[in-house]
């Protein structure tokens, strides 16, 4: 294992993966009026599971379990609309706009986490 994956852990990964998220939802906004156009999403721990070659597990018993979400194996999946759409389009934007929040603040949350890390590599390496 290398010094970067020691230093940043799972966090290098998880940006890689929330910014694809947040890149998916976007080009779901976008196709918001095309007809027959599938609304998708990300599979986060599917993906994360995918990337690091093992499967998350809890630290503890007594956390709770996670329902695992039907999908790819590379954790693409469809989003099921609420509403039948007349032309087919999946895409509902108060979904999709929520659905956004939630990553761009996800997103942030783990970009706090590594530059925490990258702080106290820093401060390791000047030896305070």
């Amino acid at each position: 294992m290398d010094i970067s994956n020691q230093a940043f852990g799972i966090h290098e990964r998880a940006l890689h993966l929330r910014a694809q998220r947040m890149e998916t939802i976007a080009q779901n906004i976008a196709n918001a009026d095309t007809p027959n156009y599938k609304a998708r999403d990300i599979n986060f721990k599917a993906m994360l599971n995918n990337a690091l070659g093992a499967p998350m597990r809890a630290t503890q018993t007594q956390h709770y379990a996670t329902a695992e979400l039907p999908g790819a194996a590379d954790g693409m999946r469809y989003r099921v609309p609420f509403n039948t759409p007349f032309d087919g389009n999946t895409v509902e934007m108060s979904v999709e706009q929520a659905a956004y929040g939630k990553a761009a603040m996800d997103y942030q949350t783990t970009l706090n986490f590594l530059e925490n890390r990258i702080a106290g590599v820093r401060k390791a390496l000047r030896g305070e």
